[in-house]
């Protein structure tokens, strides 16, 4: 299987395990469910799907020396996505930990054929769902991991994305940058994402009145759970066909371009603060952004500080 990834390039895949994997229907359901949660017709950004994002982390992933088990755990770690992925966390209750699809994640691998798959190929569905035996896939914020690298990438500027995933090396078990000037550039894009579209007022704002669409539609018994189980189009289909006039009425403000010029009600926001504090060599040692650069430090201050005080929705 070939595949041909905006950011990596070309990769030539040829374990048995992952091409099954890819082609199971867990995986290629991941093709309707927009990484950004809130669709492309009510959202400021064109998405790009939650499948091209896994299979992006198991590329980066390889090419970094990942053990194939490891390439499996990034391929399936984010399979348990509901649709509008974590949109769902705000109807649910855990919009600030975003942890919805992390504590569903087990369960839909056993539940799923994804299980057979692994087991056919001698991998334990238990060991795959659990994060703490892939150290290049998931750590803890701020430190780098392939699934939080993947996602930025794919949002920073073409020439910067390349760049920074050709400094990326793997060490002792983690992944590190090449030199300063590299992790530098890294960690201020990441910052600067965080600041203009995750915590920014469009973003913020869409996925909260999203969210009370979804939750408005739950209680008038047009959807249900079972439903985000399926791709988004089915879902946005129900609500844009259910003729509610609740729904339909935020649906075409949602519709608007910009959501600034609207009056703003009492409800306050905060969503996940989200930075990087990359290690990069130096004569050979490895050494932390933050440790060298109060700069960084500072401007990583201010920018929690912001968020801290969250956004002021729209009143609709």
């Amino acid at each position: 299987m070939i595949i041909n990834d905006r950011v990596y390039g070309k990769s030539s895949i040829t374990a048995p395990v992952l091409i099954s994997l890819i082609k199971s229907k867990p995986l290629q359901r991941l093709k309707g469910i927009a990484q950004y949660g809130v669709p492309d017709e009510y959202y400021i950004y064109k998405n790009y799907s939650r499948f091209e994002h896994s299979v992006g982390v198991m590329v980066l992933l390889k090419k970094l020396g990942a053990t194939e088990e490891e390439q499996i755990a990034g391929l399936l770690h984010d399979v348990s996505h509901t649709a509008f992925s974590h949109i769902v966390d705000w109807v649910v209750g855990s919009g600030r930990t975003e942890s919805f699809q992390d504590d569903k994640h087990k369960d839909f691998l056993n539940a799923s054929e994804v299980s057979k798959i692994l087991k056919k190929y001698g991998y334990s569905p238990k060991k795959i769902s659990d994060y703490k035996h892939f150290g290049l896939l998931e750590r803890p914020l701020p430190e780098l991991c392939a699934d939080r690298i993947d996602y930025s990438l794919r949002e920073f500027p073409k020439d910067v994305a390349r760049s920074y995933f050709l400094s990326l090396i793997e060490r002792d078990g983690r992944i590190v940058v090449k030199d300063k000037k590299s992790a530098k550039i890294f960690a201020m894009n990441f910052l600067k994402r965080q600041k203009e579209h995750w915590e920014g007022f469009e973003a913020v704002s869409r996925y909260r009145i999203f969210a009370d669409v979804l939750k408005i539609s739950l209680d008038k018994k047009i959807i249900t759970m079972e439903d985000f189980w399926r791709e988004d189009k089915f879902v946005l289909k129900k609500l844009e066909n259910s003729k509610d006039k609740d729904i339909v009425k935020i649906l075409r403000v949602l519709g608007n371009k910009v959501l600034s010029n609207l009056p703003k009600s009492k409800k306050v926001s905060r969503k996940k603060f989200r930075y990087i504090d990359p290690l990069f060599i130096e004569r050979g040692k490895l050494v932390r952004l933050s440790d060298v650069d109060k700069e960084f430090v500072n401007l990583i201050e201010k920018a929690k500080a912001k968020n801290d005080k969250g956004t002021t929705i729209p009143k609709i």
